[in-house]
């Protein structure tokens, strides 16, 4: 019994702990099962990572999530660490996906939590005031 009918036993046998099945719907469900994991398993990898996992970096900026556009991951923000991983400064990684220079690698919550956290705190008052009683 070769690997790829085993495969498709175990996940069948799976599906049909949970679910009542007929005979027929079993015995479909193997076959269908083995066939794909064959043909996924023979099939050439053609496709590289970044053409896998190519994102529209438009659409990469989200307000919960950034994705990045080379890899494919989400996060919060994309740090310099990261993007060192793929052999990238933030400012080469904005040109590559098109992004303005002032553009933050920030989802866009994140972004505007900081702003009025910024704002709340009014750093440029009190930098006003430190000048004024310097002087």
């Amino acid at each position: 019994m070769d690997n790829y009918l085993k495969d498709a036993l175990e996940i069948v046998k799976a599906q049909a702990g949970v679910r009542v099945m007929t005979e027929e719907e079993i015995t479909t469900m193997v076959k269908k099962l083995a066939d794909s994991i064959r043909s996924i398993s023979d099939a050439p990898e053609e496709t590289s990572v970044e053409e896998s996992t190519a994102i529209d970096p438009k659409k990469a900026i989200k307000e919960r999530s950034i994705t990045c556009v080379v890899c494919g991951k989400s996060f919060k923000l994309l740090t310099k660490k990261h993007l060192l991983t793929h052999g990238l400064t933030p400012e080469e990684y904005r040109e590559q996906c098109g992004y303005k220079k002032g553009t933050r690698l920030v989802c866009r919550a994140l972004q505007r939590e900081r702003r009025k956290k910024m704002l709340d705190m009014q750093l440029w008052q009190r930098r006003a005031r430190k000048t004024e009683a310097a002087s």
